[in-house]
C-alpha cells in the first residue's frame, strides 16, 4: 500500500471542500440578490493553493491576501461564521460587516487582512517581515497575489527590498491565467512570474497549482527556508479560476475547450479520486466529511442572517480612538 499520512490527507481535502462548498453558497446568495454590493470574487478553482500553503503555517505565522481572499482567510484558521457574516455585512463579521468581501482581515488567526487593489499586498507584507526580522520570533510572511500583480510597480519594489533585507517572506503568486479578463501571456514578455526571481537573486519555483500534494511539499520547503533566515523566494502557482471574475463576467475571453481543459483538474475531485483509489481511503469516509461540512455551512448561514446589522456607532469606533495608550 502506498505510504500515506492519513490525518494530513483528510485535512487538506476537508479544507479544500470547505472553501468550495462556501464559494458556491455565496454566488448563490448573490444570484438570488441577497448580497449587497459588487459580487464577490470567487476562488473556485484555486482552493489548493491556498490550503496547501496554509497547512505549513503555524498560528502565529502572517499571510496577506486578496480581493479573492475568502479562501485564504478559512485556510488559514478563519471562522467560516464569521467571514459569512462580514460578507453579509453583518456586525458578527470579522470588521464588523465594514470591509465586506474583499477587506476581511482576522489578526487573531494572523490574517493581516485582504486588500481590493492589485498589488497593494505585497508592499504591506514587507512591514510584517521587517517585524518578524526586527523582533527575532521565527515568524514567516506568505503573501498571496494574482499573476496581473507581477506587472505592477509594487511587485519589483516590494521583491527587490525583501532580497535585499533577507525576509522572511514567501511571495505566493496564484497565477490563473487572467487579470480579469486580459490573459497574462498578452501583458508580460516573460512566460513565467517566477522567472523574474532571478532579477533578486532568489529562487523562483514553478509549481501545478491543481495538485494538493504538490502545492503542500513544494511550498513546506520554501516556508522553512524563510524561518531559517535564508530569505524570500517567489513561488509561481499555476491555477484556474473555474468563475468568472465576477458574477457579471460571461468569460468571453475564455474557451469552452480551455474551461474544460482545467475543470478535468479540479483540485478536490482529483484529489478525491486518489484518495480513494491510491491511499485507499473509503468514499464513505470522504461522504461523511462533505456532509459534515454542509452542515457546518447552513450553521453559518443561520448565525450570518440572524446576526445584528453594525450601528452607527460602530463607524466612530472605527475611525477615531479615544485611548490614552499611544
Amino acid at each position: 500500500m502506498t505510504k500515506i499520512n492519513h490525518d494530513l490527507y483528510i485535512r487538506l481535502y476537508s479544507e479544500m471542500l470547505k472553501i468550495r462548498k462556501m464559494e458556491e453558497k455565496l454566488y448563490e446568495l448573490y444570484i438570488h440578490g441577497k448580497l449587497f454590493g459588487m459580487s464577490p470574487h470567487l476562488y473556485i478553482g484555486q482552493e489548493a493553493v491556498a490550503v496547501g500553503v496554509c497547512q505549513n503555517l503555524q498560528k502565529d505565522d502572517y499571510i496577506i491576501s486578496t480581493h479573492r481572499g475568502h479562501g485564504h482567510c478559512l485556510a488559514k484558521g478563519g471562522d467560516i461564521k464569521k467571514i459569512i457574516a462580514e460578507i453579509l455585512g453583518k456586525d458578527t463579521g470579522y470588521c464588523h460587516g465594514l470591509g465586506g468581501s474583499m477587506h476581511i482581515a482576522d489578526i487573531n488567526s494572523g490574517n493581516l487582512g485582504a486588500n481590493g487593489i492589485v498589488g497593494a499586498g505585497l508592499p504591506i507584507s514587507l512591514g510584517a517581515g521587517l517585524s518578524i526580522k526586527y523582533r527575532n520570533t521565527k515568524q514567516v510572511c506568505a503573501c498571496f497575489f494574482g499573476d496581473a500583480a507581477s506587472n505592477h510597480g509594487t511587485f519589483h519594489e516590494s521583491l527587490n527590498f525583501a532580497a535585499s533585507f533577507k525576509l522572511p517572506i514567501i511571495f505566493i503568486c496564484e497565477n490563473n491565467l487572467y487579470g480579469l479578463s486580459t490573459a497574462y501571456s498578452r501583458v508580460s514578455a516573460t512566460p513565467d512570474v517566477a522567472d523574474r526571481a532571478k532579477a533578486y537573486n532568489i529562487p523562483g519555483v514553478i509549481i501545478d497549482g491543481m495538485n494538493i500534494l504538490k502545492v503542500y511539499n513544494e511550498s513546506k520547503k520554501f516556508i522553512e527556508r524563510a524561518r531559517t533566515g535564508a530569505g524570500p523566494s517567489l513561488l509561481e502557482f499555476k491555477t484556474y479560476r473555474f468563475m468568472g471574475h465576477g458574477a457579471s463576467d460571461h468569460k468571453p475571453y475564455r474557451t469552452k475547450e480551455e474551461e474544460k481543459q482545467w475543470e478535468n483538474k479540479c483540485p478536490i475531485k482529483c484529489f478525491k479520486k486518489e484518495l480513494i483509489e491510491k491511499y485507499h481511503i473509503e468514499e464513505k469516509e470522504l461522504n461523511k466529511i462533505e456532509k459534515e461540512i454542509k452542515e457546518e455551512l447552513e450553521q453559518a448561514m443561520e448565525f450570518a442572517y440572524s446576526s445584528p446589522n453594525p450601528t452607527i456607532s460602530i463607524v466612530k469606533e472605527s475611525i477615531f480612538y479615544e485611548g490614552n495608550n499611544i
